[in-house]
């Protein structure tokens, strides 16, 4: 380490030592992409403030590179998945859940993309043994110490590293198929009446019918759909902490689940004091452009700018597909920045340029844009939302249908299928976005409500993982929903019990009504003989 960052961890130290509060070390158990991206601006935050921050990354890694100056530390491990072929499996299934499952039936679809989970689940248990069955390397992590353990719930192991090490857990978590994981492992109660199910498209103002394609959704994720293969999961944390245990009973130990959305973008629902809203902590103002790109964007003149990317894990789309795009945009009076690193499609127009990469919230700060064409990633909706720009949405896969959905009915998009769409589609989306002031208002009214929070959502997140370090976790917000069975919850066996009694009382009314009948007919009987 450089001799730079050696002085800023002194000084963050030093500042640490002085200050009310007590440093603490910190264990990362994290996943890759976009998750990564979350999870690395509140471990940023975290050293700004004096923590030990250690990050448990593999050989194999995507997105995390140890190679960099950083005061994070990089605790790396050896995979046995070769490094370049943990990415191509990702860049694999992605485009199969993209491409390849059938979108026209219900059950092909969901049964396709439970293999694709599990495809995923195998990968990532595969890297958790490498790291738990490594005894020098479990020795130095449990000889360190540390407070607590964060960690993405969509990628499993950070909670056995938390029960082997007897550490507290905290969470960070978008979404899990169906709400099951923050249903059944962390309490929280979603009814479905009102609350629509992720990865239903639905909004929370649902028609009659609307109500029973939503429960049919909670019954399939509830009793059918499985996120994880958590039969192997069960039995390898079993033989890890030689005691029969399950996935499920260490997930809910979390001490705090940080969800990554708020009520600027997600529909109102029930709440547990142990999850906390923190949507859009990555947001920030923007900074000045490269002089090159600021030079295109203030070409523009009063027309100004779209920004289109879909994301970083998709770099490319078919020829067809970019020529078809490309001849929407050329047909619109904005300049284009268009993140794209395929062949260049025959139909670009000069008002639009190509880019690897680009500075995206940057791009979206700047007072000349006027829309964004996004494929609907949370992080970035929350960057529009941040800098109030109107979007259309062509979600691809993942929680991305259902995001855009959700900002569509807050009037603040235009969604597009990414299979079916034509040109005029495309050109008739982006008149609609950029010509139509309602959606402008209503994304600046998104924007306003983002800002108008007692405390941001980064200071939220770091609060609630030092409450963790300074209590030794936070076992008086747990609900004791997770000392009930499926049936205690749901008062199934008092209601059993009541309906007993009822029908105990109505029993013996009625032995008692037909013994009195009875008793009085033989007493009449007996009068008229005499």
């Amino acid at each position: 380490m450089s001799m730079k960052w050696i002085s800023v961890l002194l000084l963050l130290h030093l500042s640490c030592y002085f200050s009310s509060g007590s440093c603490g070390k910190v264990l990362v158990w994290p996943t890759e992409y976009s998750h990564w991206i979350n999870i690395k601006t509140i471990l940023d935050e975290l050293v700004q403030r004096g923590h030990e921050v250690t990050v448990l990354t593999s050989s194999s890694s995507v997105l995390v590179d140890p190679s960099k100056p950083s005061p994070i530390k990089y605790e790396i491990y050896h995979a046995h998945l070769p490094k370049g072929d943990f990415e191509t499996f990702i860049r694999k299934i992605i485009k199969k859940w993209i491409y390849d499952i059938p979108i026209d039936t219900f059950w092909a679809y969901f049964s396709q993309l439970q293999e694709v989970f599990w495809e995923y689940s195998h990968c990532i248990e595969k890297l958790c043994k490498d790291v738990v069955l490594n005894k020098k390397l479990m020795t130095k992590l449990k000889e360190s110490k540390f407070d607590v353990i964060l960690a993405d719930a969509i990628g499993p192991c950070g909670e056995l590293l938390a029960e082997l090490f007897k550490v507290p857990l905290v969470y960070s978590l978008r979404f899990s198929p169906g709400y099951t994981f923050e249903k059944y492992r962390g309490g929280l109660p979603l009814p479905p009446s009102y609350v629509p199910v992720i990865m239903s498209e639905l909004s929370d103002q649902m028609t009659f019918m609307e109500r029973v394609k939503n429960m049919l959704y909670v019954l399939y994720f509830d009793f059918w759909f499985q996120t994880l293969d958590e039969k192997r999961w069960d039995q390898f944390y079993s033989e890890v902490l030689g005691r029969p245990t399950t996935f499920s009973e260490l997930m809910r130990k979390a001490e705090i689940w940080l969800i990554r959305t708020y009520w600027d973008f997600d529909f109102p629902h029930p709440v547990l004091p142990h999850f906390k809203f923190v949507g859009g902590l990555h947001c920030k103002p923007a900074k000045p452009l490269p002089r090159e790109m600021e030079e295109f964007v203030q070409s523009s003149g009063e027309n100004g700018i779209v920004v289109f990317t879909l994301g970083s894990m998709v770099s490319n789309i078919s020829e067809e597909r970019a020529n078809m795009i490309a001849s929407a945009l050329a047909q619109i009076p904005q300049k284009v920045l268009w993140r794209y690193e395929g062949k260049k499609p025959d139909t670009l127009g000069p008002n639009t340029r190509l880019y690897n990469w680009i500075p995206q919230n940057d791009l979206l700060g700047h007072p000349k844009t006027k829309a964004f064409i996004t494929h609907g990633g949370t992080n970035g909706i929350y960057e529009a939302i941040y800098h109030g720009i109107p979007m259309v949405g062509i979600p691809l896969f993942a929680d991305q249908p259902d995001n855009i959905a959700h900002i569509k009915a807050r009037g603040a998009a235009v969604r597009l299928n990414f299979h079916t769409m034509s040109s005029t589609d495309l050109l008739t989306a982006l008149r609609t976005i950029i010509n139509d002031p309602s959606y402008k208002e209503n994304a600046m009214r998104l924007s306003r409500i983002h800002h108008d929070q007692p405390t941001k959502p980064l200071d939220r997140a770091v609060f609630w993982i030092e409450f963790v370090m300074r209590h030794k976790g936070a076992k008086h917000l747990r609900p004791a929903s997770h000392d009930l069975t499926w049936v205690q919850y749901h008062s199934l066996d008092v209601i059993a019990f009541l309906l007993a009694c009822v029908a105990t009382a109505i029993l013996v009314t009625t032995k008692c009504c037909l013994f009195c009948c009875q008793k009085f007919a033989k007493m009449g009987k007996k009068e008229k003989k005499e």
